[in-house]
């Protein structure tokens, strides 16, 4: 192919926004000159490197809007040190139907045993199966529904997360929630059956009123997110502490 050929094909490509396509046309062609490929051989390569990097790049852009503060994975979890946690059950989780049906999980247990690493790689999963998915600390999202609330966007904020469908809220219980308890009810209550939640924390849902400090206000939170729901009982060894051991 003359250079001002490639160089035509280049700035069409560039028009047409297909980078994969871009990149990867060169080195197909001499592959395709040297095992005598056909043109629609070629072609369907060509077309096939466009798909993976928009897979690829969708993918990226998808975990840097999650905000996930670290990667986790399936494999990295310890399931010997949670014996509670059904491995097969959390396998069937990360396939993502129960975002399909609207369903939410519950990781309730003791600091450390892996709550966030599991809520995150199912997470990270879900992404991968074409999920849109957000993970915010408890005590981010007091802050920002406080703040929405006094500048009187609570609705336009509220609406707002109705675009994920999955959203990974960390840490329930860790910090009392004072004014932000009915603002907190209030976005369970707007995300109910129409967008799926995995809620962390280390407290049973009997102490759940403390954090609230409001048992009919809790009792209303826990009839709406139990209704449909997988509870993950964390019952182990802090990670933490036990890795604090072995440096010692």
């Amino acid at each position: 192919m003359s250079s001002p050929v490639q160089g035509l094909i280049d700035i069409y490509l560039q028009e047409l926004k297909m980078p994969g396509f871009k990149k990867a046309y060169p080195e197909l062609i001499r592959e395709s000159e040297s095992n005598n490929r056909t043109y629609l051989d070629f072609l369907a390569a060509c077309l096939t490197e466009e798909i993976r990097s928009r897979k690829e790049n969708r993918l990226r852009t998808m975990l840097a809007n999650a905000r996930f503060p670290s990667t986790k994975t399936i494999d990295e979890f310890d399931f010997t040190n949670v014996p509670s946690i059904a491995k097969p059950q959390v396998l069937t989780l990360t396939q993502g139907d129960f975002i399909k049906k609207r369903e939410n999980i519950i990781c309730l247990g003791n600091s450390g045993t892996g709550k966030t690493h599991l809520a995150t790689a199912i997470g990270i999963n879900a992404i991968k199966e074409g999920f849109k998915v957000r993970f915010i600390p408890i005590v981010t999202l007091m802050q920002e529904l406080l703040l929405a609330n006094s500048e009187y966007r609570l609705p336009k904020y509220l609406k707002s997360w109705r675009n994920f469908d999955l959203i990974i809220m960390d840490e329930l219980g860790y910090v009392g929630l004072g004014p932000s308890g009915p603002l907190l009810f209030q976005f369970c209550a707007e995300m109910y059956e129409k967008t799926s939640l995995i809620i962390t924390t280390n407290l049973d849902f009997s102490r759940w009123a403390e954090v609230f400090a409001d048992p009919v206000l809790t009792g209303a939170l826990l009839d709406r997110l139990t209704h449909h729901s997988h509870i993950l009982l964390f019952e182990g060894e802090s990670y933490r502490f036990k890795q604090r051991s072995q440096n010692n």
